[in-house]
Parts: C-alpha cells; structure tokens; sequence
C-alpha cells in the first residue's frame, strides 16, 4: 500500500530485509577472505594503494600514514584505524607466515604492545606482496568502480601466490566466522602440483604433503588424525603446544626454557597467567619466572626448585596455561567470484586457486595476443611502406593536408586506418638500414609471439604447466623449511611415565610422616663400622622409619598402622637432596590423624594388572600373585594382588585388625613361597606359605608365632622358593639390632615349622647390642647394606663386609652410633 511516496510495509518483514542487507554486506565486504586471492577488501585495497603509489620492495619506505590517506580517499571509506591496524598486521613476522608488507618502525609485539602511531611508522611492498599483484595491469581481474565513482579497483588480485592457506585468515561476520591456518610454501607448492597432476587425489592424499599449519611463532602440534579430519571437513580442532625443554644451568639447578609459543598467544599475558597460578599454589616447584626474549627469538626461562619435577611442572603449565591451546579450525571463504560463503576440504580451496589461477593466465594471454597482433598490424604497415618508400613520400608531398594524405595512403596502398596514421608520424630515421632491419625482426618476434599465444589459449594442459612453472618459481625463490613441528599421536596418548627415565631412586618416609625420593649414588661405599654421613635433616624427636629402593615407575602401595592401602607413583614423591627433609606424607595421602603409613610395596605394572586366577598350581611360579601382611602381634594373611589393582584416593582397607594391633609389614609372593618372621627379643618362625590360606580384603588373618609377654614382631619376609627359579644359591637372614650390631645366618639353620609356634633364636639379644630392630632375607643381586639412625645417620656398606654366624650368636658392629641414638631402618641394593 502506497500513500503518496510513503510505502506502508510490516515491521517484521522490513527488520528481516535489512538485516540480510547487513549480514551480506559484512559477509561479503568486510569479513571474509575471497578464496582466489585470500584477502579480504580492506588487505585487497591497502595492496593496491602501495602498487599504485609505486612502493615496490626497491623502493623507498613511505610513511604509513600516506597509504592509509590514499587507500581512504580512493577505496576504502572506513575508519583510518581500521585500515591501519590491517596494514600493521600484514607486516607482524608473528602474525603473518610471510609478511605482504615490509614495516619499518614499531609494528607492535608478541606481547600485545600497538603498533606505533601511522605517522611514525613507513612501509612498503615485499616481493612475495608483488608477485601477488603481477599482471593486474593485463586485464587479468575484474574490475569495479570505487565507492564515488571515480576511480576503478580490482575485484580480486592475480595472485600468483597462493595466499590464503599461505598466510590464512580469520573473520568474524554475522552468524559466520573463519579461521584459516597459514602453511608452509613449499609444501603448498607441492600440493598444488600434485592436485594438478593427478585430479582425483582426495584431501587425504594431499595430506601426506602438506603436513598440517606452519605457525609463524613455530611450537608444535599434535594428533594426525585430528589434522586429517579437519583438513578433511573443513572443520576440527588441532592442539598446539609450546617448545619447551629441560634443561641443568651451570650451577646443577634445573630450569623450563620455551623458545616457542603457540600461534596468537600473547607472551606477556602468558608470564601474569603463570605468575598468577604460582602465587595462587596451583603450580608448585617454580622458584622464579622471567622473560629474556629479544629480537633473536623468544626465551622465557622458568627456575626451579631443588626438590621440583620438572616434567609435572611441565605438564602443569601445559595443562593450566596457553603453553597447550587448542586452533579450532574453520576453513569458510568466499566462492563464486566472492558472493558465497562455504567451508570446503583443503583439496577444495588448491582447485579454486588452479581455476584462479587458469583465469588469470588465459586472460593475461588473451591481452598479451591482442597487444602483438595490434603491434605486429603496425609493423606489417610500416614494413610495406618502407618497401615502397618513394611512392608513399611523393603520395605525401602531393597532399595539401594531413587528413588528404591519411586518405590516399589508405586508399593507394591499401593500409588501415592505424596504418597510414603510424606511417605518416614514421620518423626520417627509421629510413636507415639497420632501423629497417629493427622492424623487419620485430615483426617476426610479434608473429612468432602470436603463434605461442594461440598455442597456449587453444591448449589447458599448456596453461596447467605455467601455472606449475610460477609455483615452481615460487618455491625456489621464497619456500622455506617448515616452523611447526608436527607429532603423530594425540596429547592425550602421552603419559607422565613415558617422559620419565626408568632408574633406581630411594624412598625414605620418617616417624613423623615425612617422606622423599633420592638417587642411591648421593652415598657413597664405606667400611663396615665406620659413622656415615648425614642422611636426612629431622626434626626434633623425629627420626626416619623407613627405607626402600624401589624404580621410578613403581606403583607404590603405602599400607598404614589401620590396615588400609593407598597409592600412588614412586616418581610422585618429590624428589630431594640427602639432607633434606622432604614433605609430608599427608599432601600425598588423605591419612586420618591417628594412622601411619607402616609398609610400602613396589609393583610392577604388569603386576599391579594382573587377572584374576593367573596364579600357578603346579608348584612352579614366575610371578607374584599374593601381597603377605604381617601384624605387630604376630597375625598373618595373604590376599591376591589383583584386590588391589584398583586403589582408590580415600584408600581401602587391606585387612581387619583386633584392638591394640598395627599392621607393620606387606610383601608380595608367589603362593608357593616360604615365610620367615623375627621378634623383637630375638625369637624365628620358619614355615611354608601355604600354611596361610589366601583371604579377601576384609579378613583378619591367622596367627604367624606365638609371642612372649612384651614381644613383637620386627621383621617379616618371603622366602623365594629355589624350586621356582631352579637355582640353589645359598640364601642368609640378614639381622641388625638396635646398637648397631648385625649378622648374617645361613637359613638352612632355620628349619621349617608350623605356623603358630614359639619358633626358635635367631640372634643373641643382650643389652650392648639391643634388640632386633629389623631382619630380612638377601636377595641375590644386593651387594649393599643402607643403615639409617632414628638421628638421621645413615651408613652405606659392603654387605660381604658383615660376617656370616650361627643363630645364637651376637653379630659384628655395623654401625657406630652416637649415644641416645639407635637404628631405625635398613635397607639393600
């Protein structure tokens, strides 16, 4: 309905109108790249301005201000900031795989930091920018009228390069966005040679060359088959990760050093996040962050601490930090001729670059042909002219005008119209020989020209060869090796232990809940009776408990004073300096105020997985099917290993205790095995394993020995049975008391029993040396003897330097111990 000029419409109907108006104009002329040349209008403009105002890569830098002036008041009727900030990223090494604009001044930083203002900074073209921009002046692009009407712009630039993959893109439009990666150019190059040889190819084949994004800031990413099924789609997400390693400065003190980041990071806000999560404790072991980057590259150097993991430091931050980001990919541009926005494979956007590329080369011929036949008329004219020189000048002379002499040339000598034109301005010195001679050989090279030129137009296998011939140009000229490393598997496949060394460490945990990791070769060999070195720094009252050698990838079974298990990787406990401390037991495990952690088994993985019902029934083992525990008051049970294969953090319980008893000792067997218990005032039990019925997790077990009034038990071990292994090497208790007195028994002296006995003497108990405070059976294979004091003083002995004696004997000193002091624990390698 119309009243006057008035047009009455709905409201709903026009609000949708205008805002598809809106959403195409953004989509089409401001936020997404055009697929033929990978540039949006705003890059497409600053480009042409440069080439217009004559800034080549030889040029003289012309202050940026002067570009943004022109590319507003020619093309680009937006806001001068806008313009700018788009030229100053076009020039960013970080921002930019290879840079179109060549910045000279401050065009911002990896941290954040603004370019400087437009009229400090000067730019021109590179030479990559120029090849971008070759032949536009051969009618090899479209062309459009500018926003007044005064002038023409391309629509889309030659682009001899293929600049969106090359360099990649993100928008945001209305209801759309994209986000390209940039790519190495080389490997687009090949790619783009490959499609054009073999046409069937699929994005996955094109993938095995081109091997996923090149960041300009380098880094890595992860998961091949995440990149493939991007590239694919079009759509996906790729993980990058920082360049990061570990590395021991002059003074032994480990240090974090990233010399790349991922892509669009911004380094400083990175350094305020680590810093932040420092403070806030949810990353512990870093003793000092700090930023040494310079123009040579970035380097963040993190120090730290003495008793820190590095690589769960490592993997805190990459968890915690833009150190891992992940690049959602999104590869959506514009198609047909710039109009329609679609997502497409990676094979998609090479073939709209060979078909952009077929375009402008048959269009450059077509105008190079048209030029050499226009050239090669004149010369044809000026030829046949020259031939019958004295004819055309008396023609000449006997014309009264110009335009009668224009006519009669035409007309006598049968020229066209441009002909007679390019005859009557001919110069009196092309009469001279070798002039003629000039025009003569011109003229052949036009028609020799033309022949190519129809050659190449009549022939698409001939242009698909120029097309590999200026790629290869490309790649000779301006490829370079790739920044981006690229690993196969998914971070996720990455475990903390793969990146972990499998060696020997110890595990020292102290009456007073404090416990550490540290290498065996911290002490060295000594002679037997000799004072040790210090071991460990307790506090007062405290002293150490207990001493295990274990691997690093072990899983640790702590088994506390109730009877309940947790656990956790030998490589998890902080590792520290012999005379430290270390940390408390309780960051570790969620203990209750009133339980100790009293047994630590070591099991293997394989182990710790094993099925149930693996076990052996013919009398022969090669594994460990049962954990063994053993009570201060002499109970005994034994429950397969696979009850425990899934612990949880709160802990389960492992065995049921009567009041006043503590769980003291855990040992793994094969259920074919023999046992051995000690007591404190110097009584031995010798019995079979299979005397003990395996039990579930929440028995209470069966007597071991029966115990004197004020006795307990202070050791319990498995006795590996020679017939499991076929080997019959002789096998000693080893015992050391509490003053430092020790020995080694043959256990052949030690007959076997029944469990439940009083047993029989394993060592003389006197007051000089003390009572039994720990005994054990040696393995084949332990060469040393480590000895620690409730004070902290360790010794590390020659086991061959400790004497072999009968059962009722009193031992040989081991150990010289400073009075108050006593031995605490013992341990062999």
């Amino acid at each position: 309905m119309e009243i006057g000029r008035i047009k009455l419409q709905e409201i709903t109907e026009e609000m949708q109108n205008s805002y598809l108006d809106y959403a195409m104009s953004v989509i089409v002329g401001r936020a997404l790249p055009d697929i033929r040349d990978g540039l949006k209008p705003v890059h497409r403009r600053i480009l042409y301005t440069m080439w217009e105002e004559g800034l080549r890569f030889h040029a003289r830098f012309r202050k940026s201000a002067t570009v943004v002036g022109s590319c507003l008041g020619r093309y680009h009727p937006h806001g001068d900031i806008a313009v700018y900030d788009s030229l100053a990223r076009l020039a960013q090494e970080f921002s930019m795989r290879y840079p179109l604009v060549n910045g000279q001044g401050n065009f911002g930083s990896l941290d954040g930091d603004a370019p400087a203002a437009m009229r400090y900074t000067e730019c021109r073209l590179t030479l990559l920018a120029e090849e971008m921009l070759q032949d536009i002046e051969k009618e090899t692009v479209g062309w459009a009228d500018n926003y007044d009407g005064t002038r023409q712009e391309p629509q889309v630039l030659p682009a001899k390069v293929p600049q969106l993959l090359l360099n990649g893109s993100m928008g945001i439009a209305v209801g759309m966005a994209t986000n390209i990666p940039p790519h190495n150019l080389s490997e687009l190059v090949d790619a783009i040679i490959f499609l054009i040889s073999n046409p069937r190819v699929t994005s996955d084949d094109l993938m095995k060359i081109v091997k996923g994004p090149d960041f300009p800031t380098g880094g890595a990413i992860y998961d091949r088959q995440a990149i493939l099924q991007a590239y694919s789609t079009g759509k996906g997400a790729v993980v990058t990760r920082a360049i990061a390693e570990i590395i021991e400065d002059k003074k032994g003190a480990r240090q974090i050093i990233v010399s790349e980041i991922p892509y669009q990071v911004n380094k400083a806000t990175l350094l305020e996040t680590i810093a932040e999560l420092i403070k806030d404790k949810k990353i512990d072991g870093v003793r000092d962050i700090r930023d040494e980057s310079n123009k040579d590259g970035v380097r963040i150097v993190i120090d730290l601490k003495s008793e820190a993991y590095p690589q769960k430091v490592l993997n805190r931050l990459y968890k915690l930090t833009d150190l891992q980001k992940t690049f959602h990919l999104n590869m959506l541009a514009l198609t047909e001729n710039g109009l329609q926005p679609q997502v497409l494979s990676i094979k998609g956007f090479l073939e709209h670059y060979v078909e952009h590329r077929y375009k402008v080369i048959t269009r450059r011929a077509q105008f190079d042909l048209a030029r050499a036949r226009e050239r090669a008329h004149i010369l044809a004219g000026l030829k046949k002219a020259l031939d019958q020189i004295d004819a055309v000048i008396s023609t000449i002379k006997k014309s009264a005008t110009k335009e009668i002499a224009h006519a009669a040339l035409c007309q006598k000598f049968k020229l066209s119209e441009a002909q007679a034109t390019a005859i009557l301005e001919m110069k009196l010195q092309t009469l001279a020989g070798l002039e003629r001679q000039k025009i003569e050989e011109e003229l052949k090279e036009k028609k020799r020209l033309m022949e190519e030129l129809e050659a190449l137009l009549k022939s698409p296998k001939k242009i698909l060869e120029m097309i590999k011939s200026d790629l290869l140009y490309l790649k000779e000229k301006y490829g370079d090796e790739r920044r981006t490393k690229i690993f196969t598997s998914p971070v996720g496949e990455f475990k903390e232990e793969d990146l972990i060394p499998e060696e020997e460490c110890i595990i020292t945990l102290t009456q007073g809940g404090y416990i550490k990791r540290l290498n065996p070769k911290n002490y060295r060999a000594q002679h037997r009776g000799g004072k040790g070195v210090a071991g460990i720094t307790t506090r007062e009252e405290d002293y150490v408990r207990y001493l295990a050698c274990v691997n690093t990838h072990d899983n640790l079974l702590f088994f506390t004073s109730s009877g309940r298990v947790f656990q956790t990787k030998a490589y998890e406990i902080p590792e520290a300096s012999r005379v430290a401390r270390g940390q408390a037991i309780v960051n570790f495990l969620e203990l209750s105020s009133k339980e100790e952690v009293n047994a630590l088994v070591a099991l293997k993985e394989n182990l710790k997985n094993k099925k149930k019902g693996e076990q052996k029934t013919n009398n022969v083992a090669t594994e460990e099917n049962y954990l063994v525990m053993m009570t201060k008051n002499g109970i005994i049970k034994k429950t397969a290993i696979e009850d425990f294969a899934n612990v949880r953090r709160s802990g389960l319980a492992a065995i049921k205790l009567t009041k006043n008893d503590e769980l003291r000792w855990v040992r793994t067997s094969s259920g074919f095995d023999e046992i051995i218990l000690v007591t404190a005032k110097g009584q031995s039990i010798h019995f079979k394993e299979k005397d003990a019925r395996p039990m579930g997790r929440a028995a209470g077990g069966v007597r071991g020995i029966r115990l004197k009034k004020g006795d307990e038990i202070v050791g319990m071990d498995v006795i590996k049975n020679s017939k499991l292994d076929g080997k019959n090497e002789k096998q000693e208790l080893l015992v050391v008391m509490a003053n430092g007195y020790g020995k080694k028994t043959d256990l052949k002296q030690f007959k076997v029993q029944r469990r439940g006995g009083s047993g029989i003497k394993a060592a003389q108990v006197t007051a000089k040396t003390g009572q039994i405070v720990a005994a054990k059976i040696l393995e084949a294979g332990e060469e040393e003897l480590i000895a620690i004091s409730q004070k902290g003083q360790v010794i590390r002995t020659s086991l061959v330097s400790i004497s072999s004696l009968g059962r009722a004997t009193q031992g040989v000193r081991i150990m010289k111990l400073e009075e108050g002091d006593k031995v605490a624990s013992v341990t062999c390698l």
